[in-house]
């Protein structure tokens, strides 16, 4: 299969062809490998407009919305960037281009080293991840100028409000457990300014600020 093909198709027809125009995440987005972060058996299809399962009943995200949610956050070359929820590592990846560095939490052990690994296959070096409690963030690096949330939240967790630099974003999806909308957070000194992105759909994000179950 071409895959440069696919990706490049992917580019054009679901993220350029709607409003994305941030070009490093179009760059990005173009130069990545999104196979490599699925299963081998469906890897035909990890260039299609959809979510993949993963394992651990998680998900890598529709590549429209993963455009839409990187290029929320504003991000500059020499941010710091926390996110919430590693996942297969793709989006990681993506916030490691265009950032210095990368602070991923993962609380399913398996994901985070399958991450590691393609991580390490493609030579991202800029990245550390660690497993536990994503919503309570990784306070030991904060703050953060740009905080990504990949799993749907039934509040905006208070840890990572507060792990937010002067200035920094944070985007998160929040709701029920079905459906959510997705925000945009700015600290603006002890202000935040909430940004409403549109409504989203998003696995949930478990833990002592999140979802108990």
């Amino acid at each position: 299969m071409d895959y440069e093909a696919e990706r490049k198709k992917m580019v054009q027809t679901q993220i350029a062809a709607r409003g994305i125009k941030d070009m490093r995440v179009i760059a990005a987005m173009g130069t990545i490998p999104r196979h490599l972060f699925v299963e081998e058996s469906m890897q035909s299809m990890a260039y299609q407009d959809r979510p993949m399962l993963i394992g651990e009943n998680q998900t890598i995200s529709q590549p429209y919305m993963i455009a839409l949610m990187t290029e929320s956050l504003k991000l500059r070359p020499m941010d710091r960037v926390l996110e919430i929820g590693t996942g297969s590592g793709y989006q990681t990846v993506i916030l490691a281009k265009l950032s210095e560095w990368v602070y991923s939490v993962e609380r399913f052990p398996n994901l985070a080293g399958k991450a590691r690994a393609i991580l390490e296959q493609l030579n991202i070096t800029n990245v550390s991840i660690l497993v536990g409690d994503g919503s309570l963030g990784w306070e030991e690096h904060s703050p953060y100028n740009g905080i990504i949330v990949t799993a749907g939240s039934p509040d905006f967790p208070e840890s990572l409000l507060n792990q937010l630099a002067d200035g920094g974003r944070l985007v998160i999806p929040v709701g029920d457990r079905t459906s959510q909308t997705l925000w945009r957070v700015t600290r603006r000194g002890d202000q935040l300014d909430y940004e409403d992105l549109g409504g989203c759909r998003f696995v949930k994000l478990v833990g002592e600020e999140g979802w108990t179950s």
